[in-house]
C-alpha cells in the first residue's frame, strides 16, 4: 500500500456554508484515498512517511468543470465582443489551427504546462473537432498526471466552412473512433460526448451523439442558455421544444443517458431549471466569461436553493483566466451585482460557498472528489501564501479568503492528484 501523510494548515468544506480547518495537522493518503485529517497521527499510521509543509496551507485540488483547451492561445482577445461575434471572429479561427498536429503539439504543451503550475487538479475540457489533435491533448494531460474528461467537438451546421464536419455521419464515425481509442489508451483522462451547442449540430447528429453516450456509458457536455441572441436562435432552430435544455433532453443528452454538464445557464427559466434538477444536470458556472462576453449573471443562488448541482468553470478563452480562484472571486462579485441590481431576494454568494463550488461542488461530478474528508480521492494543493503579507497572524479561514482574491500560480508550492505528486 502507498500510504503517507502531509502536515500543514488544512482547510476544506464538508458543506457549502462552513470551512473545516486544522492548524499544524496531518492529512493521510492511502492508495490515492484520503483517510481523514488528524491533529496527531493515529496509532495505525505511526511510522508512515510524512512530508511536513510547515505553516503552508493544504487545501483540496480545484475543479474546472468547463474550459476550451485549444482556446488557451487566444485568452484575453476579443473581450469587447458578445458571444456569437466572438466565436466567429476569434474562437473558430483559433480552433481551425489544430488540423495541423505540429501546431497542436506546441499549443497543447503550453496549455498543459500552465495547468500543471496552477491549482486545478481535475477538469472537463473541449478539444476541437479534430480527432487526432484531441487524442494528443488527452495524452499530454494523462502524462502530466491530471484526471478528467476531454471531448472531440461536434459541429455539422451553422459553422464556418473551415471548421465544420461534412455531415452527421462523418461526425459520428469520427466520434466513435475517438471514444474507442481514448478508452483503450488512457486510464485517467476519459472521453466525453461534446456537441458544441445546439446551433452547430443537426438533429441527426444530436440523435447519434445521444446513442453513443448510451452505448459507451460516458458523460456529455455542452453549452446552455448563455446569451440572449443564442437562445432566440435555438427557438428558431428547434420550434417544438419547451426550452433550450429540451433541445438536448429530447436526445438524452441532458442527463437521461448519463451524467451531463451544461455550461453557463445564465438565462435558464423555470422549466429549464426543473429539467436540470430532475435530470441531475450539473451547471458549470463561468462568471468571468459571462462578464467578458456580456452574457449576463447566472442566478446561482436560485440554483443552489433548488438543489441543482453547481460547480465552477474557467471557460478559457471566453474567460480570460484559467484560475478557479479567479472564478470563485468573480462568482462572489457578480452575485452581489445581481442581488443589488436585479433581484434582492437572491442573496449574494458567501466566500465559503464560492470555495465549495470550486472544490467539492464541482468535484461531485467525478465522484467523491473535492474534499479532504475520509473516503474522498486524495487531491490536494499546497499553498505558500507567505508573500501575501499581513502585520498580524491570520486565521486559516482569513488566509483562504485572501487566496480567493489574491492567489497566483507562484503560490502553488506542490500538488497531488489521486495521491500522486504532480508538482
Amino acid at each position: 500500500m502507498n500510504t503517507f501523510a502531509l502536515k500543514g494548515d488544512i482547510c476544506f468544506n464538508k458543506d457549502p456554508h462552513t470551512w473545516e480547518t486544522a492548524e499544524n495537522a496531518y492529512v493521510i493518503c492511502q492508495d490515492g484515498e484520503c483517510k481523514g485529517v488528524f491533529q496527531e497521527l493515529p496509532e495505525a499510521y505511526q511510522g508512515i512517511p510524512v512530508t511536513d509543509y510547515g505553516d503552508k496551507l493544504i487545501i483540496p485540488g480545484l475543479i474546472d468543470l468547463h474550459l476550451h483547451a485549444p482556446q488557451y492561445a487566444i485568452r484575453a482577445l476579443g473581450m469587447d465582443l458578445e458571444l456569437i461575434e466572438w466565436l466567429d471572429t476569434h474562437a473558430f479561427k483559433a480552433e481551425s489551427a489544430y488540423a495541423d498536429l505540429e501546431y497542436a503539439d506546441k499549443a497543447y504543451d503550453m496549455f498543459v504546462e500552465t495547468m500543471v503550475n496552477g491549482a486545478t487538479t481535475r477538469l472537463c475540457t473541449f478539444g476541437t473537432l479534430h480527432k487526432e489533435a484531441t487524442l494528443l491533448l488527452m495524452d499530454k494531460l494523462e502524462q502530466a498526471g491530471f484526471h478528467g474528461f476531454v471531448g472531440k467537438v461536434n459541429m455539422d451546421r451553422n459553422s464556418p466552412e473551415y471548421l465544420c464536419e461534412a455531415d452527421a455521419k462523418a461526425s459520428l464515425e469520427a466520434t466513435e473512433e475517438f471514444i474507442i481509442e481514448a478508452q483503450k489508451c488512457f486510464k485517467h483522462i476519459k472521453p466525453v460526448i461534446t456537441p458544441r451547442f445546439t446551433p452547430s449540430c443537426t438533429d441527426k447528429l444530436m440523435e447519434g451523439l445521444g446513442a453513443l453516450q448510451a452505448k459507451y456509458g460516458i458523460p456529455a457536455q455542452s453549452h446552455l442558455s448563455e446569451n440572449l441572441s443564442e437562445i432566440e436562435w435555438v427557438k428558431e432552430l428547434c420550434p417544438g421544444t419547451s426550452c433550450y435544455g429540451d433541445a438536448y433532453d429530447q436526445f438524452g443528452l441532458f442527463g437521461s443517458n448519463g451524467p451531463s454538464i451544461m455550461a453557463h445557464c445564465v438565462h435558464s427559466g423555470e422549466v429549464e431549471q426543473q429539467m436540470m434538477l430532475d435530470r441531475g444536470t450539473f451547471v458549470a458556472h463561468c462568471p468571468q466569461s459571462n462578464s467578458d462576453l456580456a452574457s449576463g449573471i447566472a442566478p446561482i443562488r436560485q440554483y443552489l436553493n433548488k438543489g441543482i448541482k453547481v460547480g465552477l468553470g474557467s471557460d478559457v478563452a471566453g474567460g480570460h483566466s484559467y484560475s478557479i480562484f479567479e472564478e470563485m472571486k468573480e462568482a462572489i462579485q457578480v452575485s452581489k451585482l445581481r442581488w443589488r441590481l436585479v433581484d434582492q431576494s437572491l442573496e449574494p454568494l458567501t466566500v465559503q460557498e464560492a470555495f465549495y463550488l470550486g472544490t467539492k461542488g464541482g468535484g461531485e461530478f467525478f465522484g467523491k472528489v473535492g474534499s479532504l474528508e475520509d473516503g474522498y480521492r486524495f487531491d490536494a494543493v499546497i499553498i505558500d501564501d507567505s508573500t501575501i503579507t499581513y502585520p498580524r497572524k491570520l486565521t486559516i479561514e482569513e488566509r483562504v479568503e485572501r487566496l480567493i482574491y489574491l492567489a497566483q500560480d507562484s503560490h502553488v508550492y506542490a500538488k497531488y492528484i489521486d495521491g500522486v505528486k504532480v508538482k
